[in-house]
C-alpha cells in the first residue's frame, strides 16, 4: 500500500485509500499540475512481476482511455514506472447506484428513468466504439453530488470484433445475460439485458434470480421465467414494465437492437408513462421457455461460475482471475489483448523459422555440403549444393557478401569461407539497422587469401528517433510533451476534435523519425465536437411539465430534490440547478428542486396561570346566600380573528368562596405568543376577570 503523502511522478499526491480490490488499490490523490482531484488505481504489489496481470491491468485502460462521454468515468493517464504501474483516472465524489438502492429501498419511477437514460447513453457511446462493457450492474454505476451517472470499470470490455463463442463466462452471476452464462458470443444487447436487470433492482429493491450459489443462478437467467416487476411494486407503470421485460428477453434478438433504441422509449415513459408504445419483437415468447442445457454447457456454465467473485465495495475495485488451463474449443481467453495475441504469434513464427534454419544448416553441414577451411578440395555435390563459397583454389577465395547482415551471421558466414571477420567501427546509417554491417573492406567476388582478416563497418544505427517506439498515442498530450522533451525535442502541440480519442490524448504526431533539436507536432483531442443546447426555465412549472420542458430540449432531468415552501404550491419547482438560459452541452442532466407546499407547524405554545379570585367581591353581602354559574376560557387573536378556548367548563358556585384559578398547562393556537385567560358569568357573558397570558415555544 502506498503511505498518504507521497508523490509520482512529482506530480500525484497519495490523500487517502478509497477501497482495495484482488488485483488493485484505489487511491485517492491530488494532481498539483493541474490542481484537480483524481483517483488512481495501482496494481498490487504481488502482480506487479507478473506479466499476465499487468497485461489485465493495462487492458482495463486501453478499453476506457478511448471513451470519452459524460456518462462514462474518464481515464486521464496510464503510467509504468518501474514495478508501479497505475492508471489516473476521474474521482467521482458520489455513491454507487447499489448503495443509494439499499439505502432508498427502491427508487422512483422518474428517478429509475432519469438514471437508466444516463447509463444507456454511456453505453451507446462505448458501443459505437465497437466495445461491449460486460459487466453492467449498480456497484459499476456511480451518482455523482450533482446527480450526474457514471459507468465505471470497463475491465473486462473487449472490442465485439475480438469476441469469440465459446468463452468462459464472464460479469457478475446476479446480471449476467444468458448467452453469456452459456459462455456464447455477446454483444451490446447482452449490455441492455444487465441494464435490464439492474432497472428491475431499482424500481423492486430486488434482483430477479436469487439462489443458494452462482450456478443455481447462472441457470435461473437460462430456464426460469422472470417475475414481473409490478408483483413486486404495483405503482411500476406498465410501459416502464414493458421496457424492463424486453430488455431481459431471453433471446437477444428480441431485445432492443441497440441503447439509442431503448434510450427513446425511456424518454417517451418520461414524458407519457401511461402510453403503451413499447414495440415487441416477433411474437412474444412466454419468458423460461429456452432449450435444454447440454452437459457440455453445464460445465462452462460451472467453470465460468468458478470466476465469480463477491460484490466489491467500489466499482473500481474488482479482480477478474484468469481462468484454469482449460481453454474452449473455438475460442481463446477473453482476457487476452488482441495485440498482445499478434505479438505473441509473430514472434512464435518468426522462432518457429529460426529453428528451421538451424536444423537446414545442421544437415547441409552434417552432409559435408559447407567446407569450412578444411583444405580439401570439394567433391561435385558439394559444388552443385547450396554453399556460402566458391572456390578458386586452396590458398583464395571469392570474397562473400556481407552487406546489411547482422554482425553474428556476417561472421559466420565469412568463417564458413575460411576468413576472419574484424570489426573496424562503427558508424550511424539511416538505411542499414543497427547491429548491421555498412561496409566490407573487400568488394564481394573479388579474390582473397584465405584464413585472411577482413574488416567491415557496423551500423549504430540511425541517430533518428523513431517516435512509433514511444507509443505516443497512448500517453496524455502532457505526457508525450514531456517525453519528447527528455529526448531534446522542440514539440508544438495542435488540438483537434475527435469523436473516438479521449479528450487530452495524443491523435497523431508529425514526423515519425526525427533528429536532436528537431520539430515535432503533437495532435491533440479536445474530445468530441461538443452541440450546445439552451437550457429551459422550469421555474414554477409543474414537475411533469419540466421534465416535458427537459426532454423536449435534449437535456435530461437530472437529481430532483424537494423542499417545503410557504409560498409554493406542492408539486411546483422552486428553483433549477442549471442556469436557465445558459448554454449546456445536449444531453447533460439539469437537476432542480420540488415544493412540497408549507412546512407542518409542530410546535407547541404553552403558557400557565396560578391565581384565585374572591367571589364574595362581585356578590357583596348576602354572598352565601347567593349562587353564580362561572366558566373560564382563553381569549387569541389568530390570523385577525378573535377565537376562544374553553379551559373550565360551566359551574354553578356559592358566591361567598374564593375559586382557584391554577391552570399549570394552557395550550394556546399555533403561531400566537399571546392571549387573555377571562373568568365569565355564563348567564351575562359578562367578563369577571381578566389575566393576560404569554406563551412558550415547545419543540
Amino acid at each position: 500500500m502506498l503511505k498518504t503523502g507521497i508523490f509520482l511522478q512529482n506530480r500525484y499526491e497519495i490523500l487517502d485509500v478509497i477501497g482495495s480490490g484482488g488485483m488493485s488499490d484505489v487511491y485517492k490523490a491530488k494532481c498539483h499540475k493541474l490542481n484537480r482531484l483524481v483517483a488512481i488505481k495501482v496494481l498490487k504489489e504481488e502482480f506487479s512481476t507478473d506479466a499476465n496481470f499487468v497485461s489485465k491491468f493495462k487492458m482495463e485502460a486501453q478499453a476506457a482511455a478511448g471513451l470519452s462521454h459524460p456518462n462514462i468515468v474518464n481515464v486521464y493517464d496510464v503510467v509504468d514506472e518501474d514495478y508501479l504501474h497505475y492508471i489516473v483516472m476521474e474521482l467521482i465524489e458520489g455513491i454507487t447506484l447499489k448503495k443509494y438502492i439499499v439505502k432508498k429501498g427502491h427508487l422512483e419511477v422518474k428517478e429509475t428513468i432519469g438514471i437508466s437514460i444516463q447509463v444507456a447513453q454511456g453505453l451507446a457511446a462505448a458501443h459505437e466504439q465497437k466495445l461491449v462493457h460486460r459487466d453492467i450492474k449498480p456497484q459499476n454505476i456511480i451518482i455523482n453530488r450533482d446527480g450526474k451517472v457514471k459507468v465505471a470499470d470497463f475491465g473486462i470490455a473487449r472490442a465485439v470484433s475480438a469476441q469469440t463463442q465459446g468463452a468462459t463466462a464472464i460479469g457478475s452471476v446476479h446480471y449476467i445475460s444468458p448467452e453469456q452464462a452459456r459462455g456464447r458470443l455477446s454483444d451490446a444487447r447482452s449490455d441492455i439485458y444487465s441494464l435490464g436487470i439492474t432497472m428491475y433492482e431499482m424500481v423492486t429493491g430486488r434482483v430477479p434470480f436469487e439462489g443458494d450459489n452462482t450456478v443455481t443462478v447462472a441457470l435461473a437467467h437460462l430456464e426460469e421465467p422472470i417475475t414481473r416487476p409490478s408483483v413486486y411494486n404495483p405503482d411500476i407503470p406498465q410501459c416502464l414494465e414493458n421496457i424492463i421485460l424486453k430488455c431481459t428477453e431471453k433471446r437477444p434478438e428480441r431485445r432492443y437492437s441497440s441503447a439509442m433504441e431503448l434510450i427513446a422509449d425511456l424518454r417517451k415513459a418520461l414524458v407519457s408513462p401511461e402510453r403503451d408504445f413499447v414495440k415487441q419483437s416477433g411474437q412474444t415468447e412466454v419468458q423460461g421457455q429456452t432449450r435444454p442445457i447440454t452437459s457440455e454447457e453445464m460445465e462452462q456454465i460451472k467453470e465460468g461460475s468458478r470466476k465469480q467473485v463477491p460484490y466489491e465495495p467500489e466499482p473500481v475495485i474488482r479482480n477478474h482471475q484468469k481462468p484454469p488451463s482449460h481453454k474452449p474449443k473455438n475460442g481463446g481467453d477473453d482476457d487476452i489483448n488482441p495485440k498482445i495475441e499478434k505479438l505473441m504469434t509473430l514472434a512464435g513464427v518468426a522462432v518457429a523459422v529460426i529453428i528451421v534454419v538451424i536444423l537446414i544448416f545442421v544437415v547441409m553441414k552434417l552432409g559435408g555440403i559447407f567446407n569450412l577451411g578444411s583444405g580439401k578440395k570439394p567433391t561435385q555435390e558439394s559444388q552443385t549444393g547450396v554453399t556460402s563459397e566458391t572456390t578458386l583454389g586452396d590458398t583464395e577465395i571469392a570474397m562473400p557478401d556481407v552487406y546489411d547482415l547482422p554482425e553474428d551471421l556476417a561472421e559466420t558466414k565469412l568463417k564458413e569461407s575460411s576468413l576472419i571477420m574484424k570489426i573496424a567501427g562503427y558508424e550511424d546509417s539511416d538505411t542499414v539497422a543497427k547491429g548491421h554491417v555498412i561496409s566490407q573492406e573487400n568488394k564481394a567476388g573479388t579474390p582473397v587469401p584465405k584464413y585472411s582478416t577482413v574488416n567491415v563497418t557496423v551500423s549504430n544505427g540511425s541517430n533518428k528517433i523513431d517516435l512509433e517506439e514511444l507509443k505516443l498515442t497512448e500517453l496524455t498530450g502532457e505526457a508525450a510533451k514531456r517525453l519528447l522533451e527528455t529526448k531534446k525535442l522542440v514539440v508544438s502541440t495542435v488540438e483537434e476534435n475527435n469523436e473516438t480519442v479521449e479528450k487530452g490524448k495524443v491523435i497523431r504526431y508529425d514526423p515519425q523519425n526525427v533528429k536532436e533539436g528537431e520539430n515535432v507536432t503533437l495532435y491533440i483531442s479536445s474530445g468530441p465536437a461538443v452541440t450546445l443546447k439552451t437550457v429551459p426555465n422550469i421555474t414554477g412549472q409543474m414537475e411533469e411539465i419540466a421534465i416535458g420542458m427537459l426532454v423536449d430540449s435534449g437535456f435530461v432531468p437530472g437529481q430532483a430534490t424537494t423542499e417545503s415552501s410557504d409560498t409554493v404550491e406542492a408539486g411546483v419547482v422552486i428553483r433549477q440547478v442549471e442556469t436557465a438560459n445558459s448554454q449546456m452541452p445536449e444531453g447533460a442532466s439539469v437537476s432542480y428542486v420540488v415544493s412540497t407546499g408549507p412546512e407542518e407547524d409542530n410546535r407547541r405554545y404553552i403558557a400557565s396561570l396560578n391565581e384565585t379570585y374572591d367571589l364574595s367581591n362581585l356578590i357583596g353581602p348576602g354572598s352565601g346566600t347567593t349562587s353564580v354559574t362561572i366558566m373560564i376560557r382563553l381569549k387569541q387573536v389568530v390570523n385577525g380573528e378573535t377565537e376562544y378556548k374553553t379551559l373550565m367548563q360551566p359551574q354553578t358556585l356559592s358566591g361567598n368562596i374564593t375559586l382557584p384559578v391554577n391552570l399549570p398547562v394552557i395550550e394556546g393556537a399555533k403561531g400566537v405568543t399571546d392571549g387573555v385567560v377571562e373568568i365569565v358569568e355564563t348567564n351575562t357573558d359578562a367578563v369577571l376577570k381578566s389575566y393576560p397570558v404569554t406563551f412558550i415555544v415547545m419543540d
